[in-house]
């Protein structure tokens, strides 16, 4: 995807980030000095907080920071491991697609329902837009690692922890200057 995406894909995280901090912030503020309450600020963050861990779980996924267990896969060959990646990579993206037609459905009932929000003016189905819209973005995300994979580009599915570790350690050990900086 463009970088423009990219961007707007972290600028929504850290907006909805943001939104629930400043929220939850001024309904403590509220709460215990002004001992008043309002009553719609949970429901809000619940539903921003459902967009963020959606929108979130697809930024891992093209970070690559999603935690596996790869003892297995790091003993294969190259080319064995670059198999189960694929195969790894078209099961995420079958279930990514399932839960896409799933949610998908069930907003759909929503809509046909016209159930409201509990304590929001809104239409219950606009919340929960945030899990069709997640997984399909989702498998958007494990289709472009599919691509990644197939070229050679990318030798595996998940971040790599134990590399990433050592590779920080290495950065956090380097000797501090001497002298004028």
């Amino acid at each position: 995807m463009g970088r423009w995406v990219e961007r707007l894909e972290e600028g929504l995280i850290a907006f909805l980030l943001s939104a629930m901090t400043i929220i939850t912030f001024v309904q403590v503020i509220a709460r215990y000095v002004f001992n008043y309450s309002f009553v719609w600020a949970l429901e809000l963050v619940t539903f921003l907080f459902a967009w963020l861990i959606f929108l979130g779980m697809c930024y891992g996924v093209r970070m690559g920071s999603h935690i596996g267990v790869d003892a297995l896969v790091k003993n294969l060959g190259p080319r064995a491991a670059r198999i189960s990646a694929v195969a790894a990579t078209l099961l995420c993206i079958a279930y990514a697609g399932i839960i896409f037609v799933g949610s998908w459905n069930y907003v759909g009932k929503m809509y046909e329902i016209g159930t409201l929000a509990q304590d929001l003016p809104i239409p219950l189905w606009v919340p929960r837009l945030s899990l069709p819209v997640g997984f399909g973005l989702l498998a958007i995300r494990f289709v472009q690692v599919l691509f990644r994979v197939i070229a050679g580009k990318e030798a595996h599915l998940l971040g790599d922890e134990a590399e990433e570790a050592l590779r920080q350690g290495a950065e956090d050990e380097t000797p501090p200057r001497r002298g004028r900086p």
